[in-house]
């Protein structure tokens, strides 16, 4: 390379980073129009790097539990927002201002957080997943059914868009790290060069296992050719090149996993209801204004088609136009600028063909795509272009047909609730869509008319104003895709995610096989009664099966009586023989449930000081046979799940525990949740 010569943008693949054996295309600042990089893939084995995931990061991630690999997730969310100011700084170059970066940088690294939050909470600590119940599938309880989610073998390919080049791989990354799948990255290229900074900070902090990430700069090349049936393909990007990837002759022959977010006529819907002066209008104003202005519009989530009540479109005209005129754009780097550039000059020509398309259906009623006053920049060199407002007629077809990506939306009219959900679904799928109302009966109508056509729906009002995330701002609990147009994918959506890079398998066994296989206890697998109470074993003790039986103890008139004084529960099924005659499930006097379960505690307990620290919950309590005054309980108490904590001298034990009478009918059923100590005390 010449001296003076932009860098080449390094891919990070098969454990080193490499330079593509070409000079690269260039790559600029969109604000100045320098060069900031260059990018090539050339010579860059594909095929090797997809190997190098499955074989040895695939590995590395499967010998971690979830909890495991929560932790990493948090340590390297941690490790990432101790550098955004270096992120930050190369956001800039792509046209972003500090807002957009915070929402691009701290949105991806939020992910990582919430995802490590979820698998802590929501994930055993295993190694695999039980999904729902258990399934009986003989009469007598010998063969039962369980569905159960492990990770796949290869490996989460990303190729990702140029609108954000931060938040955009580490959403992808979150769920796939966390499922036990390594990631591979390839980002769009005008904005790959803080996609490389992300992935240089994260292989530099050496916290995940090799090979659980690694990253191609510049074309995909022959990527696709070598991907298995055990490989996934996550797409952000257009819906033509949507198409073109999902026919691709390796995707279809081997049914890979393929995932795609694509464009997005996103809309949002004015109610009736809120006229000028009130908070539903302005917060729709404000709204519009924010989701044509931040990222410079450049969100696949961004509203592209404003619905407003047909007497109210003037008025909605005059406030938007009123605050996009005070919205300065230019260098990012002014403390005064709102909103900053495209993310390039064909970026920009690109917005303004498509402007000139949705012309063809109305007119502009506010910005100039063709000249925009700027701060401290270049208009020409940099990919400034004015936000655009328009009003167009909803029956043609070009506002539901023609994105223009950028800080672009169409204004129009509609006349009732059926007329403006036919309107929306004439996007053929969205990702997200809003509807802004006091009126509750008419946005339930609305929801529920449009829901078919999108992924998100956002409802805001004067409630929730404060609190809400807004129209456009993708949320890791919730999914992240949508219907037809939008690609027909989901990402994210909490652990619906981590499922979606994992196989779903129905296991058909014994109890005891089943047992075994999901490192659950089941109904019918064997118990173990050594003589310990199982309350007097810590973790490192304690097997799943370890059985405690005790009893009887006969519920009394007195012992009803007195519960239903102590606690003030009268009903007159506990108190009033003649009345619980009359109830045709009781036929007289029956125990309060909750005094069959103090009963109950009273029998299995160990009381001395011991590994249990703590009872914290009872879950899935039934009360399945009434209890009567003479009855004998017994209760069976079996150790189902053990759950260490990570960094933490304790863990979780969930118990079976099943309460029956004298003729053995089960009363009761649940499960109690205790914490004990890993060691004894």
């Amino acid at each position: 390379m010449a001296q003076g010569a932009s860098k080449v943008l390094r891919s990070y693949t098969s454990g080193g980073w490499r330079v593509g054996e070409a000079e690269g295309a260039p790559l600029h600042d969109a604000v100045t129009g320098a060069e900031v990089a260059r990018i090539s893939s050339a010579g860059i084995d594909m095929a090797a790097a997809l190997e190098h995931g499955r074989a040895v990061g695939g590995p590395a991630l499967r010998e971690l539990t979830f909890h495991q690999r929560a932790a990493l997730l948090k340590a390297l969310a941690s490790h990432l927002r101790e550098h955004r100011e270096e992120l930050y700084e190369l956001s800039a170059k792509t046209g972003a201002t500090l807002g957009d970066s915070k929402f691009d940088i701290d949105g991806g690294i939020g992910v990582l957080f919430s995802y490590s939050s979820k698998g802590r909470r929501e994930l055993p600590n295993d190694t695999v997943y039980v999904d729902g119940n258990v399934e009986p599938l003989s009469k007598g309880g010998t063969f039962l059914g369980q569905h159960i989610a492990t990770p796949l073998r290869g490996v989460a390919v990303q190729i990702n868009a140029f609108n954000f080049p931060a938040w955009g791989p580490l959403e992808k990354f979150a769920p796939a790290f966390l499922a036990g799948v390594p990631s591979l990255i390839k980002p769009a290229s005008q904005t790959a060069y803080l996609t490389e900074k992300l992935v240089e900070l994260i292989v530099e902090s050496e916290l995940i296992p090799e090979g659980s990430l690694q990253l191609i700069s510049g074309s995909a090349g022959d990527l696709l050719d070598h991907v298995t049936g055990q490989d996934l393909v996550s797409f952000t990007g257009s819906a033509s090149t949507a198409q073109k990837l999902r026919a691709h002759r390796a995707i279809v022959r081997n049914s890979v996993r393929f995932n795609a977010e694509a464009d997005s006529l996103n809309c949002s819907i004015l109610g009736p209801d809120a006229k000028p002066g009130t908070a539903e209008f302005d917060l729709y104003v404000k709204q519009l204004v924010t989701e044509m202005t931040v990222k410079a519009g450049q969100k696949c989530t961004a509203i592209r088609r404003a619905f407003v009540p047909a007497e109210l479109l003037d008025d909605v005209a005059e406030a938007a136009g009123e605050r996009l005129a005070k919205i300065k754009v230019g260098n990012p780097a002014n403390a005064d600028v709102r909103m900053g550039a495209l993310a390039s000059l064909e970026q920009r020509e690109e917005v303004r063909r498509s402007l000139k398309a949705l012309q063809g259906a109305g007119s502009i009623v506010f910005g100039d795509p063709e000249q925009v006053e700027v701060v401290d920049a270049d208009a020409e060199k940099g990919a400034f272009i004015s936000p655009v407002l328009l009003k167009a007629d909803p029956d043609r077809a070009e506002p539901h047909e023609v994105e223009a990506f950028g800080p672009v939306s169409t204004l129009m009219p509609y006349t009732s609730v059926d007329q403006v959900v036919d309107y929306a679904a004439r996007g053929q799928g969205s990702l997200a869509g809003s509807v802004v109302s006091g009126d509750a009966q008419f946005a339930r109508d609305v929801v529920l008319g449009v829901a078919p056509w999108h992924g998100r729906l956002l409802v805001l009002d004067a409630d929730d104003a404060k609190e809400s995330t807004g129209h456009g701002s993708p949320m890791p609990a919730l999914v992240h895709g949508g219907p037809g147009r939008a690609g027909g994918g989901e990402e994210m959506g909490g652990i619906r995610g981590v499922l979606h890079h994992m196989q779903r398998t129905a296991v058909q066994a014994s109890p005891a096989v089943l047992s075994q296989v999901t490192g659950r206890w089941v109904e019918g697998a064997p118990r173990a009664t050594d003589g310990v109470h199982p309350f007097r074993k810590s973790l490192a003790e304690l097997k799943i099966g370890d059985s405690v039986v005790a009893g009887p103890r006969q519920v009394t008139d007195a012992d009803v009586a007195h519960f239903a004084e102590f606690t003030g529960d009268t009903f007159y099924a506990h108190t009033d023989e003649d009345a619980a005659r009359e109830n045709p499930l009781f036929g007289g006097i029956v125990a309060h449930g909750y005094l069959v379960v103090s009963f109950a505690a009273g029998l299995f307990v160990s009381p001395e000081p011991g590994p249990v620290l703590a009872n914290y919950g009872l879950e899935n309590l039934r009360f399945l046979t009434p209890v009567k005054p003479g009855d004998a309980l017994t209760v069976t108490l079996t150790c189902k799940q053990i759950t260490p904590r990570e960094n933490a001298d304790y863990g979780e034990v969930r118990w079976d525990a099943d309460v029956t009478n004298d003729d053995q009918e089960s009363v009761a059923k649940y499960d109690v949740l205790t914490l004990v100590s890993k060691e004894k005390r």
